[in-house]
């Protein structure tokens, strides 16, 4: 069965840290592009950082510097590691993974490229 399953998510003051982990099952994370993304109540998801199933990764402007996307391989898990939180990065973290290989592997920050979803994860960040 192909599952994504999120976790680590939690409260944190600002200038905080946290680490997102995503586990897959049923599929090899390594053969495909995955993706975080951000959502709040009533905004629609939008794509944090990405990662190709090559390894190249970027992130959205308003989180370079601050946060970080990887894999591991042997885990058969992806992670968002975050610094620097701030209040504007609360909400549900999800993380998508494209098992059709919409764009041949290569990573994306919208949401259309993803087909296969986690159930989210919460975090907060407030003092």
């Amino acid at each position: 069965q192909v599952q994504l399953v999120e976790s680590g998510g939690g409260l944190v003051q600002p200038g905080g840290s946290l680490t997102l982990s995503c586990a897959a099952s049923g599929f090899i994370l390594d053969y495909y592009a995955q993706g975080w993304f951000h959502q709040t109540p009533g905004k629609e998801r939008e794509g944090v950082s990405t990662i190709s199933s090559r390894g190249s990764f970027y992130s959205t402007d308003s989180v370079k510097g601050r946060f970080t996307i990887s894999r591991d391989s042997a885990k058969n898990t992806v992670y968002l590691h975050m610094n620097s939180l701030q209040p504007e990065d609360t909400g549900v973290y999800y993380c998508a993974a494209d098992l059709e290989r919409v764009r041949g592997g290569m990573g994306s920050l919208s949401r259309h490229a993803y087909g296969t979803w986690g159930q989210g994860t919460q975090v907060t960040v407030s003092s």
